[in-house]
């Protein structure tokens, strides 16, 4: 078996630096926590946060050493945006629960997610492997720059939180519209 290469183990660290993440950030809301993470209690938050920005900061560090070094690799191309898409869905997922953003929002971030991942998959079984686009990596880092906003939860930043919001929205549009045009033909009966 061939050793895995340093962006494919930054994926996976990304991949398991959600748990820990998504407990911190829910710890607040649940009763018990309180006497769990006593003098830390509103510290959790930054804690979540900083987390969140350690494992976001893996996915421009890994594609950089990937392409720099070119040690891109089919496990990269996919697992690479499939950790990308773990991390937002999470975050999203626990923010509804926190209140912070609608859940209609998320509810149509996560269905192009699970569109996308359905023509990887159709792609896949035609041994054909479809890397992020630019508008998918827009998208990805509005995704972030707004979920940490988010956690963050700043009052005097709400109206830039929900300006950056809309536009992660507008992306996540834009960017499964590119997607579905570009690769139309995946869908096609192969003979």
């Amino acid at each position: 078996m061939k050793k895995m290469n340093i962006p494919n183990k930054l994926t996976i660290f990304r991949v398991i630096l959600i748990l820990p993440f998504v407990l911190l950030l829910l710890s607040g809301s649940w009763e018990w926590s309180a006497a769990l993470s006593g003098g830390l209690g509103k510290y959790v938050d930054y804690i979540a946060l900083g987390i969140f920005i350690v494992a976001s900061l893996t996915d421009l560090i890994d594609g950089h050493i990937a392409r720099k070094y070119n040690l891109v690799t089919n496990f990269g191309k996919f697992m690479d945006p499939l950790a990308d898409k773990l991390l937002v869905c999470a975050a999203l997922i626990a923010l509804v629960e926190l209140n912070r953003i609608p859940a209609w929002i998320v509810i149509l971030i996560i269905s192009r997610d699970f569109i996308i991942s359905g023509f990887r998959l159709v792609a896949s079984d035609n041994h054909v492997v479809i890397a992020a686009s630019y508008w998918g990596k827009f998208k990805t880092v509005f995704q972030m720059v707004m979920v940490c906003l988010m956690i963050a939860d700043i009052p005097q930043l709400r109206v830039v939180t929900n300006i950056i919001m809309w536009i992660a929205l507008a992306l996540t549009m834009i960017s499964l519209i590119d997607y579905l045009a570009k690769n139309k033909d995946v869908m096609r009966e192969q003979k």
